[in-house]
């Protein structure tokens, strides 16, 4: 299959269980089926957006609607990259990459989600970095921010993992009430110096400008 007029579907990130990847409409449908299935303990609210509030449907239909919705407002100067995750064959959850004006700036931002049965392996962290290798390996972005919940040890304990270090607190709205934001961020030393997972690149030659950059 040729991915002429969107060459990003032809991008994989390769790591030692995982295979990441923008989705057709297949495995969109795989992935709204697994956000439908569950993301977190419907007591919590981990995002900062309650995407997952509402019927099952609702949810899945939200995320086809949010990828759908990448594509299509993609720029070179503004810009998400939603990965299907997959492991084993099958899709587990998502990884986000994104970034404004990455061609000066050379920062991205993260946010992912994994199914409730695939938490608790590692995944979230190898999945993060496969990302990372793509944004700083592949892209050559010089920084990467990421910020969480102060109640969510889960995405706090991968960023610190991965190397990110603090970067203040910021206020948020959730459900109609405040949450507190831990910033982290994450340069290009840190990640050379804690990285550990292997990871392959796959087609990004074809797209590289569509992330604003020609070469690193």
């Amino acid at each position: 299959m040729t991915n002429r007029y969107w060459p990003l579907y032809g991008l994989r990130v390769r790591t030692p269980r995982l295979e990441l990847r923008l989705p057709g409409v297949e495995l969109l449908d795989e992935m709204a089926s697994v956000a439908a299935g569950g993301v977190h303990e419907p007591d919590r609210m981990p995002f900062s957006e309650a995407w997952t509030d509402g019927r099952p449907e609702n949810v899945g239909r939200a995320v086809v609607q949010h990828v759908a919705g990448t594509v299509a407002a993609w720029s070179s100067r503004d810009w998400t990259l939603t990965l299907a995750v997959l492991h084993e064959g099958r899709v587990v959850g998502r990884q986000d990459l994104m970034a404004r004006d990455f061609g000066v700036r050379r920062e991205v931002s993260t946010g992912s989600w994994l199914g409730l049965p695939y938490q608790g392996r590692g995944i979230g962290t190898e999945m993060r970095a496969g990302a990372l290798h793509l944004a700083f390996a592949g892209l050559g972005a010089r920084y990467a921010v990421s910020q969480a919940m102060t109640d969510n040890p889960r995405s706090l304990g991968v960023s610190r993992r991965l190397g990110y270090t603090d970067d203040g607190l910021a206020t948020g709205a959730v459900r109609g009430g405040p949450v507190t934001l831990r910033r982290l961020r994450l340069d290009r030393e840190q990640w050379e110096r804690h990285r550990t997972t292997e990871v392959a690149l796959e087609g990004l030659d074809g797209c590289r400008a569509d992330f604003g950059v020609e070469r690193t």
